[in-house]
């Protein structure tokens, strides 16, 4: 299967813009946890022999996704990380807690990008040219990049919280709803990290009264 291509950022190169950044999100299904997003802007025509093992970060091991975060933070540009909290997400909902992590993720970006490439969002609220790429972590390597940013930093984020709410196996689920993720709220019922607009979680908190 043919991996993520530069041709997004070719297109913007050919119109005399350099600073391209890519943008993702990881974390919009979980039943606790945050959401994170990242922005990363590659330098002019990169090229690394690594590069060809960037994909959508789904369909990477953990070991590889790591592995690739230790070369895309170092030889970036520039990169940016948003984390939104589960209590930020049970009042303003996930669709904007997510475009909220992009914004923060952006703004970290030095040098400011001339272009974004976004995977399926559009942010109306960021003021820059930008463009929303249907299955762009598949198709589009900077924003294949930016998955794997954010989905490394998401899953350290829910193995810290394992430690911290120990019992709900976070280190092993990261926070979505495995059968054993369910098991462990309906026997322990919700922590602090748990989205209490999401279900089940909003029933068990409903049944616990809390």
């Amino acid at each position: 299967m043919r991996g993520p291509t530069f041709t997004e950022e070719r297109a913007q190169w050919a119109r005399g813009l350099h600073r391209i950044a890519g943008i993702d999100e990881a974390g919009r299904g979980p039943l606790a946890g945050p959401v994170v997003a990242a922005a990363i802007m590659l330098p002019l025509k990169f090229r690394r022999d690594w590069l060809s093992q960037v994909a959508d970060s789904k369909l990477l091991t953990a070991s590889r996704r790591d592995y690739l975060y230790g070369r895309l933070t170092v030889a970036a540009v520039s990169f940016g990380v948003g984390v939104i909290d589960s209590r930020t997400i049970d009042v303003v909902g996930i669709a904007k807690a997510t475009r909220l992590a992009m914004k923060t993720a952006v703004r970290q970006l030095q040098p400011t990008p001339e272009f974004l490439l976004i995977d399926y969002f559009k942010l109306p609220e960021v003021r820059l040219p930008q463009k929303g790429v249907v299955d762009g972590d598949s198709l589009c390597i900077s924003i294949a990049c930016a998955s794997i940013i954010a989905k490394v930093t998401r899953d350290r984020l829910m193995v810290d919280f394992d430690r911290t709410y120990p019992g709900y196996g976070f280190a092993n689920h990261k926070g979505y709803g495995t059968a054993q993720h369910l098991e462990c709220l309906r026997r322990l019922g919700a922590c602090p990290i748990h989205r209490r607009s999401f279900q089940p979680v909003k029933d068990v908190c409903g049944r616990d009264g809390l």
